[in-house]
């Protein structure tokens, strides 16, 4: 179809030759293979100069419109080699997601176009998903242990025990885990290896952990020990403001000291998109 816009355009196979940088025979053998493809007749000879044919004009508009799609496509994969179009997706929970912020603000500065989406995912299933292909970057904050994933640290943070400013414990900065026993803990229904290792902690020093309340998410939990209806353990990004701005205490357990080290998480082996090896730089050089 090029040949033929260039022999219509040019009026001549040799000029058109000369053009596409071809022989006169190749161009003219193009010609005659794409006629025989669509069994029609699309230039006339007979006169002086080359004519098109009622079918040649027809295959002509449609050659000139592939051509503009083909521009068009070309400009879309340039802008998305350049980080100025493409989509990113990431997979986190309600707090792991906190720890994107910064990066997604830096990472929007510089590639404003890109639309970013962070998906809300289950933490224990994140994994699977990046195998199956249906994350390309996910954030969890525990080792994998796949060796079909790839992390890199993106933060490391620590749990934090909270109370009310009218606990009783909230003018101490740091009591034993000893003093625990008699307090009722809003936990977090959601399994965590971290709520394993605080549980392991409170059985190896003989202490009760009285988890009599449940609740679905981590903004429900900061609101009931800020009510003063119990006490806490929460990822300390998660309440740095409330401690911040005194609607929260954050108090020291001796015996208990948790890092908590949040993971980017992506396929080892599959080919990642633009966006998302634009945001894997990103975060190695932060």
């Amino acid at each position: 179809m090029k040949v033929l816009l260039t022999v219509a355009d040019e009026k001549s196979f040799s000029r058109a030759a000369e053009k596409l940088l071809r022989t006169q025979p190749a161009i003219s053998l193009a010609i005659q293979k794409l006629e025989s493809d669509l069994e029609e007749k699309l230039i006339d000879r007979s006169g002086k100069d080359l004519l098109l044919t009622d079918a040649g004009r027809i295959v002509y508009d449609y050659a000139r419109r592939f051509e503009n799609l083909e521009g068009e496509l070309d400009n879309a994969l340039a802008e998305l080699r350049d980080n100025s179009a493409g989509r990113l997706v990431v997979g986190a929970n309600e707090s792991t997601s906190l720890y994107l912020l910064g990066h997604i603000e830096r990472y929007r500065r510089l590639y404003p176009k890109v639309k970013v989406q962070v998906r809300r995912s289950l933490s224990s299933k994140i994994p699977s998903e990046l195998i199956d292909g249906e994350l390309e970057l996910g954030v969890i904050s525990y080792d994998p242990e796949d060796d079909r994933l790839q992390t890199m640290v993106i933060y490391t943070d620590h749990l934090a025990f909270v109370v009310s400013p009218q606990h009783r414990f909230a003018a101490h900065s740091e009591i034993s885990i000893n003093e625990l026993g008699m307090e009722t803990f809003i936990a977090h229904y959601v399994l965590s290896p971290y709520r394993a290792v605080v549980l392991k902690e409170f059985q190896r020093h003989k202490v009760p952990l009285n988890m009599d309340v449940e609740m679905p998410t981590v903004e429900t939990i900061r609101r009931m020990v800020q009510r003063n209806e119990g006490v806490a353990f929460l990822p300390h990004m998660t309440v740095e403001q409330d401690v911040e701005q005194g609607v929260l205490r954050e108090i020291k357990v001796t015996e208990l000291s948790v890092d908590r080290k949040i993971l980017l998480a992506y396929p080892a082996k599959r080919t990642l998109s633009h966006a998302a090896r634009a945001f894997l730089e990103l975060v190695r050089g932060a």
